[in-house]
This record gives C-alpha cells, sequence and structure tokens, in this order.
C-alpha cells in the first residue's frame, strides 16, 4: 500500500463532489480515480479535474492503483458494491445511510470480517472535532444530568417527485433513510456521552410518518427512550423545512448547536460552534476548525486501515454503532409502516451482492432420511425471527449456496409469516424441488384430528407449494385416540400433500410406538420422525408447555434401536455452551431453570476441554456431538445472522469418534 490511501469513488454526484475537497484538504489521502457507468457524463471533467475516469464500478473494483473506495451511489446500491469491495479487498466508507437495513448492514460487515479489509459509514460529522467537544461538554456536566435531546434534519423539495430518488419506493427515498440517520445518531452519541460510552441503544423507539403516494415518508418523528432515562425527539423531513438545531436539554441548562451535521457551517468549512445557554445567558465555544469537513472522515478511515482496524475508532461510528443506528431506523420505519418496494420480493429477485443464487452446495453435506426421496442436508435451517422478505432472504440464500437445503417452518411461526416468507423465496428463487420443506400444524391448544388438514391448507398456500416433505403434529393430545391422529396424517399422505416422513414434534416415546403400532395394525403410513429436543446438554424442564427432551439415556437408546429420525431443536443447548453460561451467576433465568445441573455442568466441562483440543469453541463440539449420533439426527439451527450460521457450520469441522461421543455424554 502506498504512504498515501489512494481513493476511488463510485458514484459521481454532489456528495462525491463534497468528498472530493475532504480528500484534497486529507492527510492521508488522495482521489486516484473515478468510476462511472456514463464516461461521457455532462460536467464530470469540471467536477473532478484531473482524475482518472473509470468506466464501471467493478473496474474501479478490479483496478491495482486503488487501496479504498467511497460508495457514493443511491441507497439501494450501497450493500451490493461495499460487499463487492470486500470480495475485490478494497477497503470502503460507505456514505449513509450504510444500507437498508440493519440485516444488510450485518451482512456488509461480514463480507468485510472475512476478508479483513476495513468499512465504515460515513457519518462525517462524527470525525469533526466539534463532536468530541460536545462528548467532552456533556461528559463534564456543564448543563447537568441530561434529560431531553431534541434534533431535526428537514429541508422541503417543495414538489412531490415520484421517480426522485427522495420520494420513489424503487430507490428506497423518505426522509428516515436519507436524513433521518443524522438525528437518531446524534441522540444516541450524546445519551452516551451521558452514560460515559462512546454512543447508547434506547430500549424504546415510537415513530410515525406522513407518507405520500410512493408509500415512502415526507415528514416523520419519533420518540426514543434510553435506559438512564434520557428522552430524544427526533424529526426528518424531505418536504418540510426544519428549524435543524441540536437541542440538549439538561437540569443547569442547555446546549444548542444548528447545523451539527456540517458543523454549523457548510460541506466545505464548519467552525463547530455550540451555544451553552444557563439562566438566560449564551456562551459560545467553538472548536475553530477551518479545514475541509470531509477531510475528518478520509483521514480517519486512512487512520484505521494504516492501524490494520476494520471499523472507525470513537467518535466515529463503529460497527456496532452503525447496527445500533440502522435498528433504530428500522423500527421507526416499521412503525411508520413503510416497506421499501426494492425490499419485496417481486423485485428482490438476487442476492444483496445482485447476483443469481449459486448451486445448492458447499461445507454442509447432504444424507438420506428414511422416507423421504431426495438428499437433506445434515442440518436444518430455523427462520422465525424474521419479519421482512428483504431480511429474511439474505439468511435463506447463505444457507442454500453453503449447502443446507432443509427449511423449517410451522403454522404458528411469525403468525405465518415465516411461511409466507419461504413461499415467497422459493418462488423467486426456484429452489422448491430441490428443497426439503418442513411443515407443523396442531399446536395447542387446537391439537385435534380434524385441525390438520385445515390448516396445513392454510400453510400450502402460504409456502406457495401444493406439498411438504416432511410434516409434524407440533404438539400431543392425550385426549385423544392416537389412531385419530394417524388416520389425519395419513389421508394427507394419500392426497399427495405430504410425501416424506410425519409423526410428532414433542411426542413421548410411549406415544409414538402407540401410532406406528396402530398404523402397521390398520394399513396405515406409520409415522418414521421425531422433532423432539435433543442436545449434549439435557433439558431438565420443559423450556414450554409440552416441551419433550429426548436427551435422556432411555431416549437416547430408543432411538438407536428403532433408527428414528430426530429433528432436533435447541440442539446446542439455547446458549448453556456459550461462555455466558456461568456456574454461579447469569440474568438468563430459561438457563439456570432448563438446564443447570451437575451432569450438565460436566458434559460442558468435557466440551471446553475437547474443544480447546480441536482448536474449537465449545458450542461447535455441542453440535457436532447432536450430529454424530448413531441414529438420523438433524439439528435445527436457528442463526440470525450471516455470522451466527458461519459459526455454526464450524461444527463440520469436527469428526467426533464414538468413544468421544460416549466421553462428552457420561460428564
Amino acid at each position: 500500500m502506498s504512504e498515501k490511501i489512494r481513493w476511488g469513488i463510485i458514484g459521481p454526484g454532489s456528495i462525491a463532489k463534497a468528498f472530493r475537497g475532504g480528500v484534497a484538504g486529507s492527510k492521508h489521502g488522495v482521489l486516484a480515480a473515478i468510476a462511472t457507468r456514463d464516461p461521457n457524463k455532462p460536467n464530470l471533467a469540471e467536477d473532478f479535474p484531473g482524475v482518472r475516469v473509470v468506466q464501471g464500478y467493478g473496474a474501479l473494483l478490479a483496478d491495482p492503483g486503488i487501496d479504498a473506495v467511497y460508495i457514493a451511489v443511491p441507497h439501494t446500491g450501497h450493500a451490493e458494491w461495499a460487499i463487492k469491495a470486500a470480495e475485490a479487498g478494497k477497503h470502503v466508507l460507505v456514505e449513509k445511510p450504510f444500507a437498508l437495513s440493519a440485516f444488510e448492514i450485518d451482512a456488509v460487515f461480514h463480507a468485510h470480517r472475512k476478508a479483513g479489509t476495513f468499512a465504515g459509514e460515513a457519518f462525517m460529522y462524527r470525525l469533526h472535532p466539534q463532536a468530541a467537544k460536545l462528548a467532552e461538554l456533556i461528559r463534564s456536566g456543564v448543563i447537568g444530568e441530561v434529560r431531553m435531546i431534541q434534533s431535526s434534519f428537514g429541508f422541503s423539495m417543495g414538489k412531490f417527485q415520484p421517480q426522485h430518488r427522495l420520494f420513489a419506493s424503487d430507490l428506497a427515498g423518505g426522509g428516515i433513510l436519507d436524513v433521518g440517520g443524522y438525528p437518531v445518531s446524534m441522540a444516541r452519541f450524546i445519551a452516551g456521552a451521558a452514560m460515559g460510552k462512546p454512543f447508547a441503544d434506547p430500549v424504546k423507539v415510537a415513530g410515525t410518518a406522513k407518507l405520500n403516494a410512493e408509500g415512502t415518508d415526507d415528514w416523520a418523528a419519533a420518540i426514543l427512550t434510553f435506559e438512564n432515562g434520557i428522552v430524544a425527539q427526533v424529526s426528518c423531513a424531505v418536504m418540510a423545512n426544519l428549524d435543524n438545531v441540536l437541542r440538549i436539554h439538561g437540569s443547569d441548562g442547555r446546549i444548542e448547536v444548528p447545523d451539527f451535521w456540517f458543523a454549523n457551517g457548510n460541506r466545505d468549512q464548519g467552525l463547530g460552534k455550540i451555544d451553552i445557554i444557563k439562566q438566560g445567558k449564551i456562551e459560545t465555544v467553538s472548536v475553530n476548525e477551518t479545514a475541509h469537513v470531509y477531510s475528518f472522515e478520509a483521514d480517519a478511515a486512512a487512520e484505521a486501515i494504516f492501524a490494520k482496524r476494520q471499523e472507525l475508532a470513537a467518535p466515529g461510528m463503529s460497527w456496532a454503532d452503525s447496527l445500533g443506528n440502522a435498528r433504530v431506523l428500522d423500527a421507526w420505519r416499521k412503525d411508520a409502516g413503510i416497506e421499501f418496494s426494492v425490499e419485496r420480493s417481486t423485485k428482490r429477485v438476487n442476492t444483496l451482492d445482485n447476483r443469481k443464487l449459486g448451486l445448492n452446495s458447499g461445507v454442509i453435506p447432504k444424507r438420506s432420511i428414511p422416507g423421504l426421496g431426495k438428499a437433506a442436508s445434515a442440518v436444518a435451517l430455523g427462520f422465525e425471527d424474521f419479519r421482512s422478505f428483504a431480511s429474511g432472504a439474505i439468511l435463506l440464500d447463505a444457507f442454500w449456496e453453503k449447502g443446507g437445503n432443509i427449511f423449517d417452518t410451522a403454522f404458528v411461526y411469525g403468525a405465518g409469516y415465516t411461511e409466507k416468507l419461504f413461499g415467497e423465496w422459493h418462488k423467486n428463487r426456484g429452489t422448491r424441488e430441490g428443497a426439503v420443506l418442513i411443515g407443523k400444524g396442531a399446536h395447542s391448544p387446537l391439537c385435534y384430528p380434524d385441525v390438520i388438514a385445515k390448516q396445513l391448507t392454510q400453510s400450502l398456500d402460504r409456502l406457495q407449494t401444493d406439498y411438504v416433505d416432511v410434516y409434524f403434529m407440533h404438539r400431543d393430545n392425550l385426549d385423544v385416540p392416537v389412531g385419530e391422529f394417524v388416520d389425519a396424517m395419513d389421508a394427507e399422505v394419500k392426497k399427495g400433500r405430504i410425501r416424506g416422513p410425519f409423526g410428532g414434534s414433542n411426542w413421548t416415546r410411549e406415544r409414538f410406538d402407540e401410532a406406528v403400532a396402530y398404523a402397521e395394525r390398520t394399513g396405515k403410513t406409520k409415522p418414521m420422525a421425531l422433532s423432539n429436543n435433543f442436545a449434549l446438554s439435557e433439558m431438565l424442564v420443559p423450556i414450554w408447555d409440552g416441551c419433550v427432551t429426548s436427551s435422556t439415556d432411555e431416549w437416547k437408546q430408543w432411538l438407536k434401536d428403532k433408527q428414528v429420525t430426530n429433528f432436533s431443536w435447541s440442539s446446542q443447548g439455547r446458549g448453556f455452551f456459550t461462555d455466558r453460561a456461568g456456574r454461579d451467576k447469569t440474568d438468563n433465568e430459561e438457563l439456570v431453570r432448563c438446564w443447570y445441573n451437575d451432569k450438565n455442568f460436566a458434559r460442558r466441562d468435557r466440551a471446553i476441554e475437547l474443544a480447546q483440543k480441536l482448536g474449537h469453541s465449545p458450542i461447535h463440539v455441542a453440535l457436532a456431538f447432536v450430529l454424530a449420533q448413531d441414529f438420523p439426527s438433524i439439528p435445527l439451527i436457528g442463526p440470525r445472522t450471516l455470522g451466527e450460521l458461519d459459526d455454526s457450520l464450524k461444527a463440520f469441522e469436527i469428526k467426533l469418534t464414538p468413544e468421544q461421543v460416549a466421553w462428552l455424554d457420561r460428564g
């Protein structure tokens, strides 16, 4: 790498011109090239004099003369090009918002974490000396105890223009995403300073907005409540000229800063003036900074790159800071009822980095499952935490490309949204025939035979398919003869709506044996699979009513003798094997109630010991244990991020011997 960071810019708009000025005024950077899809764009040479023009964004990423890239394309291209930059080994500074949601941002950080490259969000005001001065004043107690924060950023476009990037739903328009991040990030910054931290995340967000014909926000406001009692009022607009003043109200006075995102200046210079108002008197503090306002973020990024750090140092936006900010914007948008059309399945037909979904091959091996006519992955994916197609598809795509093809759904998950999400995903990805789809129904209190067909009809409609590959009754009802349940499921097999093994989730051995005996006696299809808890740690009491563990010695022998396939939920002990599971102290009541006993801790100690020998973590050993059973054992995993998915799959690097399995189990 050269003595100075050689910057390239993707997207030659107005913000790119401002960054050009910042690089010119920086100590550690030089603008080497700018990428455009149209080299003949008017005024390009005048706007970027003497700068090499590269045709196409991909060409810039492939350019060996570029160290870092400033991404200044419209919002919808931020995640795509930031991920592609990581894959090309380029550092990035991404114009805000970093991406459309916290899920997208996490995926970008995951790409850069793997690549070892720097990635930062370009909230340049955070690197201007004014921000550090504000934090210093708050910590000094100059206005006493901080109680309320008011922060706004709003301007008026004058006229609604549905195709303009500030309004179009296809371009993720509206004020919340375009400028709402400024008042939110400042409120979190000040609340953090009051707590002695770089930033603070609110414990509650309540937002609203006035929507236009595109379904994006013309103006919007939100209330953020922090754990120390600080309340922040934030507002933004693209169709209203707000006062654009930061006000920090304390017990002994207040602080005011107009246009804080330009350090009380403009895109070239901000002196960093701060007004302290106490008892009717105004004291003005200024950092008297004359450097270009964008030079600070260019130098902060360069210093991080030189130091081989992957994120900005405080008061810049760290990765955790950017994720926290995005989660507030996500919650604000949700409250306001905003889902961009570009996030829906009809538009998001490619992966997040805008390519066709790859092949179903990777680190996850395939295996055969009794009663199933297609190869199945060794683990199944649960994904009930996602409430939008755009967020869920990130994980579904990654699981598929890593070789996973079993997907766990249920009638009750997310009030049906998990089924809807999978239906949309397989429809536009073309994965249905290669996927192994688990369906579940008849959860208590509606655990009756006649419910199975009714719920399966609704499920298949939401799933956009005419069959499931595996089916489980979600609970059992001992007041109903087991034969009636077998009859109901056998009827669905004969209709072709269940095409593989079926059985019970949270069923006892006795009940399962009774069901098999009934089926054999009457010539009905017999149950062949279970979905009970199974893990290296034994569940002592049910997590939820009606739950059944299969981790006891009696259960293990029964599963081995019968060779019944078990799709095990909570297969990693719900965090018992992570570092937070201490013997003496934890704030997780469920963990203590369901898993804490001497034998489980002995198993955990052995998992830790073996993990150290193998160069892995105990959670990997715990999952490898479930995979290494002498009966068909399919763990259900529920990662929420790509990092969690990759971490879980490290279990496939471990091949436990039968002796190691027995040693772990004995505790």
